[in-house]
């Protein structure tokens, strides 16, 4: 449902937007704030894109948890989309979402409705194993373990 409403609510404020910006400015003017925006906003997706994709990596290496660092990664990509559809609306949005302290508010609310559940991966040298072994003598014919 609440999909519906923004599908619906989203065009019309950007039309309204639109409207009443290009009155007061003028055709020419609004066009241009609108493709200097999405230039702007290509620029800046990048490079932070860039910066939270090293941040990504840098934590599976470290073996912490990525979901951080994916959420900021997926914020940043949805301000992308939402800069690179035309409208005044749709921009505002689309560059609060590239300021790392909105995108933790967002974050920390979701977090405070879903439980997360962590488990704990053994490391190997954690884990032993006991058995027994024998030598068993080399054979000259072909290996049963192989086909011939």
């Amino acid at each position: 449902m609440w999909l519906l409403i923004a599908f619906i609510a989203v065009p019309l404020i950007e039309i309204g937007l639109f409207i009443q910006v290009g009155g007061w400015l003028g055709l020419w003017p609004t066009l241009l704030i609108v493709l200097l925006t999405a230039i702007a906003g290509t620029y800046l997706v990048r490079s932070q894109g860039l910066a939270a994709l090293a941040n990504l990596q840098q934590s599976m290496g470290e073996l912490r948890d990525p979901t951080q660092p994916l959420a900021h990664g997926a914020m940043i990509l949805f301000s992308g989309a939402l800069l690179l559809t035309p409208g005044f609306f749709t921009d505002a949005v689309g560059f609060a979402l590239l300021v790392p302290a909105i995108r933790d508010l967002i974050i920390s609310r979701v977090k405070s409705r879903i439980h997360i559940h962590q488990t704990h991966a053994k490391r190997a040298e954690d884990t032993v194993l006991d058995g027994e072994f024998r030598e068993v003598p080399p054979s000259d014919g072909p290996s049963p373990w192989t086909k011939d």
